[in-house]
């Protein structure tokens, strides 16, 4: 049977044709882990340790609102517990990844989340380690992890997860990270964590202007927080930055990279983030584009960028941008970065010679 010939690339007036973007190598930089659980391993999951669930698993990722998406997110954290359970967690989380076209992903795990259910962080460690490295060897697709702590959680526990990284640090644990609601702890607070953090070498980030909080509790002065008390390397979100132009230009000199997230878990708030990503854009800001928490999203990478691609009016230029900036914001070791970006620039070089299209037309 003779194969079928490649598409061509989409043009900037186009629909993005998902087979097509699947083939683009894409990085993921702004991942929760927690929150690419397959709903069928939850529900297997919470049954094997007699964990509730609020409601049918297969309803479970239908939030109400932001706050009801925080919850269950937790409340899917808490259904992992043995080695087997978090190795079960991060393969799958790879393995779909990989299966959108992701080439590398940075994910986030929230070691406070563990201790209600006294997970020691040597059992944490030992599953997500064999649950990484496994994907590298089957889907060709790396894996570094951050560990993240959550805002909303009693402070005592993010100083004993940021005592615990410290004391027991692993090759594959690069960076920290802060995520949950603005309002429930502003940057500021964890500066001693991050700074300790940084003094050992990891690399940080952390959730700020997130736009399914208002300006009040999620205000752009918190983006020059990040930045001056905190460290940070990268930052998730940012879109509420865009209300002050002061903060905008500081973000913009900085170089810094912003995570963003092209589907939010509040439906309503789809357009608005859409309108954010491409007003950043056109900003001069530097952007990766991330899927945040597929599963409770429904969603991957691939999906995602069409989403943004159509919603912002872009082409396949902007695409293959959005891919090698991925690469040059990750966290790889200098040598591994040029190595993959060096294996990108291939791909989409191929890409183009398989359809015929012209080199740059995709530069």
């Amino acid at each position: 049977m003779q194969a079928e010939p490649s598409p061509a690339p989409p043009s900037a007036s186009s629909a993005f044709p998902a087979p097509w973007l699947g083939r683009l190598p894409k990085v993921d930089l702004h991942l929760h882990i927690a929150g690419t659980l397959r709903p069928a391993t939850l529900a297997a999951l919470a049954q094997r340790h007699g964990l509730p669930l609020r409601r049918p698993a297969h309803r479970l990722y239908v939030s109400r609102d932001f706050y009801d998406f925080i919850d269950v997110l937790r409340l899917g954290a808490h259904a992992v517990r043995t080695a087997a359970d978090f190795e079960r967690m991060a393969y799958e989380a790879i393995e779909d990844a990989a299966a959108a076209g992701t080439r590398h992903v940075e994910m986030s795990f929230n070691p406070q989340y563990y201790m209600p259910t006294q997970v020691p962080s040597r059992v944490r460690r030992a599953g997500l380690a064999a649950g990484v490295r496994a994907p590298g060897r089957d889907f060709g697709c790396s894996a570094l992890l951050i560990a993240s702590l959550d805002r909303g959680l009693p402070m005592d526990s993010a100083e004993q997860a940021i005592s615990d990284i410290l004391a027991q640090p692993h090759e594959l644990v690069v960076g920290v990270g802060l995520d949950g609601p603005e309002r429930e702890g502003p940057p500021a607070r964890f500066a001693p964590l991050f700074q300790r953090a940084g003094r050992a070498g990891l690399r940080r980030t952390a959730h700020v202007c997130e736009d399914n909080q208002t300006l009040q509790e999620a205000p752009p002065s918190h983006v020059r927080d990040c930045l001056q008390l905190l460290g940070c390397d990268r930052l998730d979100h940012g879109y509420n930055l865009m209300a002050d132009d002061d903060v905008v230009r500081r973000a913009r000199d900085s170089g810094v990279y912003f995570c963003v997230c092209g589907i939010t878990s509040v439906k309503r708030n789809q357009a608005r983030r859409l309108q954010s990503i491409r007003a950043m854009q056109d900003a001069g800001l530097r952007l990766t584009l991330n899927t945040d928490d597929p599963a409770m999203f429904h969603t991957d990478q691939a999906h995602t960028l069409g989403t943004v691609l159509d919603g912002c009016g872009w082409s396949w230029r902007e695409a293959c941008a959005f891919s090698l900036a991925g690469v040059d914001a990750c966290w790889l070791d200098a040598d591994a970065r040029h190595g993959l970006r060096d294996r990108f620039e291939r791909e989409i070089a191929a890409l183009a010679d398989a359809s015929g299209a012209s080199a740059s037309a995709i530069q």
